[in-house]
């Protein structure tokens, strides 16, 4: 398996929402040594693709995800999104570009827990700047495409696992990003709760036309993606045809 069959356009190439290119991560360690965890990665997504990221703990599974969502800058190599090369864009146009063209899912769902369901997702409209009603209205929209109108109102501690981890779906699609990320969204999860989360992913990305990328241990949330690839040595690979790659 080569990294050119990781990077291969899907068939909407001519609308990618991500493109990495040649992605190469470096950190300083604590004796002063490079650690090289990204060793010249290549990805192409398009609206409605769905790729899932596998790999041993510590591969830089999670780097790569922070770097593709613009949380980190790459230390070479391209990456684009939403047709933006990340680069080229000084913090303060790089913070604007994440905040409307990227979601972010993670484990464990980070909701304010003062707040409603309602007020969470709501949350990133009002930073951005849009009127009250026009933001209820919307997180009240999401909040009906994953399943919660009954919980509009209630608190986080108020809700199940599974419900606060639907909300914070919620809130990571108020913006309308292009690309949604998630960071293992289901493994504090159990396998009911779990499932009826990686339905919810399957039907997001094609009904709003998402590009999204998870990184998972779960075999059957991998098992749904278009493509699965594996991140081993700082590159990807594609697993098609693998046995038992997950």
């Amino acid at each position: 398996m080569t990294n050119a069959a990781a990077v291969r356009e899907p068939a909407s190439a001519r609308l990618l929402v991500l493109e990495a290119r040649a992605v190469v991560k470096v950190f300083r360690g604590g004796d002063g040594a490079d650690v090289r965890v990204l060793e010249g990665v290549d990805l192409a997504v398009g609206p409605g693709e769905t790729v899932a990221i596998i790999g041993a703990s510590g591969a830089g599974k999670s780097t790569l995800l922070h770097v593709l969502g613009a949380l980190e800058r790459p230390t070479s190599g391209d990456v684009r999104l939403a047709g933006e090369e990340i680069a080229r864009l000084p913090d303060e146009a790089l913070a604007a570009l994440r905040n409307r063209s990227v979601g972010f899912v993670f484990q464990f769902h980070h909701l304010l827990k003062e707040f409603s369901a309602l007020e969470n997702v709501m949350m990133p409209l009002r930073i951005a700047g849009r009127a009250n009603a026009e933001a209820r209205e919307r997180a009240a929209v999401l909040l009906h495409r994953v399943g919660l109108t009954p919980r509009l109102n209630h608190r986080p501690s108020e809700m199940s696992g599974g419900e606060q981890q639907r909300t914070a779906v919620a809130r990571a699609l108020a913006m309308e990003p292009a690309l949604l990320l998630a960071d293992e969204p289901s493994g504090n999860l159990d396998h009911q709760n779990a499932e009826a989360l990686h339905d919810i992913f399957a039907q997001l990305a094609q009904e709003l036309a998402l590009g999204l990328v998870v990184v998972t241990h779960n075999r059957s949330l991998a098992e749904r993606a278009d493509r699965v690839l594996l991140l081993e040595d700082g590159r990807l690979s594609d697993t098609s045809g693998s046995e038992g790659a997950i």
